[in-house]
């Protein structure tokens, strides 16, 4: 089969992540699959080597000084469409929704729905659910979201994880990194995703004052980040915020794909306040290094983690799971509950569903 995935940036988000990895997965089970992508201010690749039997194919998409999330996204939106072409293509599925509005006919990934003030991104994700010929969700909640506000039934197929890579990055083989991290950053609690509104990183901010109170000395590691949206704004409060508090994040940016795990192995905690998740990727990874986990309380989150990590509705219960740790048991079951998530399965789930259609 003959297969085009498009995705929107070559950098670490989860649904380029979940992309790569799918991709990766088709091919070994012998399919002939292409990703696209756009290539953002001058990117050249993906933000890690992607197999040799994957063909890449990345439109150059410049960065336009002073353009607006608007403006942005149509000219992405135009970008890709013009530069895309299916040829013999058999499937052509988007994993979001820039490519998706660029593509038309297509399968489409609802990771996760979001509400959004941006006329051009609202239109944008409105016509990515409506208009594409079958959906996929990576959960049955976010698939119940789609029914109740769409009418429309998706397809569930779970992300997978590379489990392993982070399992080992816990074990023997990740001793010299994990030690390099903890020599740079001491004892720390780690959150992945950057700064930014639907990542909670206020409450994460309020919660770890009150941690401070218990533990002074940890301190507050937040990695990744890589958006197309201006959250400068919403930066400004967080930091304002964490001044008052006496609490300084430790802001590391995007983290190096092969530094990533021993960076999650080495962290006592991992923080995962998201008001809007499809699956949690992020904090699966962490579950298969053996990381206790403390997450928000929402229908996605408990559906996917359900007895492998500690919930929280406000600032104070999650300060109150980052202090607990994990039982022995609840880490066992969070790397069991990770390794049962392949991505060769969700592969063979997604052929399944392209030959249904």
């Amino acid at each position: 089969m003959r297969i085009s995935l498009l995705t929107y940036s070559t950098r670490p988000r989860g649904g380029v992540v979940h992309t790569l990895a799918l991709a990766e997965a088709l091919a070994r089970a012998g399919q002939q699959v292409t990703v696209w992508s756009l290539g953002r201010g001058g990117d050249a690749a993906f933000f890690r080597p992607v197999a040799p039997a994957v063909r890449l194919r990345l439109v150059p998409f410049p960065d336009v000084p002073g353009e607006d999330v608007g403006a942005r996204i149509l000219r992405s939106i135009e970008v890709l469409g013009a530069a895309f072409t299916a040829g013999d293509a058999d499937v052509v599925h988007a994993q979001d929704c820039i490519s998706a509005n660029a593509v038309g006919d297509c399968v489409r990934t609802v990771h996760h729905l979001d509400t959004f003030t941006t006329p051009e991104l609202a239109a944008c994700h409105e016509r990515a659910v409506v208009a594409p010929r079958a959906l996929v969700c990576v959960s049955a909640a976010v698939a119940a979201e789609v029914a109740t506000g769409w009418g429309r039934v998706a397809t569930v197929i779970p992300n997978g994880v590379d489990a392993g890579r982070f399992a080992a990055a816990a074990g023997p083989a990740g001793a010299a990194g994990r030690r390099a991290w903890r020599e740079r950053l001491g004892r720390y609690v780690l959150a992945v995703g950057g700064i930014e509104p639907r990542k909670g990183t206020l409450d994460l901010v309020e919660a770890f004052a009150l941690v401070q109170r218990q533990r002074p000395e940890l301190s507050l590691v937040v990695a990744g980040g890589e958006t197309l949206f201006d959250y400068r704004d919403y930066r400004t409060r967080v930091f304002d915020r964490a001044a008052q508090l006496g609490v300084a994040p430790v802001v590391l940016g995007p983290v190096d794909h092969d530094a990533l795990p021993t960076l999650v192995a080495a962290a006592e905690a991992f923080a995962f306040p998201s008001t809007k998740e499809g699956f949690g990727l992020a904090a699966m990874e962490a579950l298969a290094a053996g990381v206790p986990v403390v997450t928000r309380d929402l229908p996605v989150l408990r559906e996917v983690f359900d007895g492998a990590a500690a919930f929280a509705d406000d600032p104070a219960g999650l300060a109150a799971g980052l202090l607990a740790g994990g039982s022995p048991a609840q880490r066992a079951a969070g790397r069991a509950l990770a390794a049962g998530h392949s991505w060769d399965a969700a592969a063979r789930a997604h052929l399944d569903l392209y030959r249904s259609l």
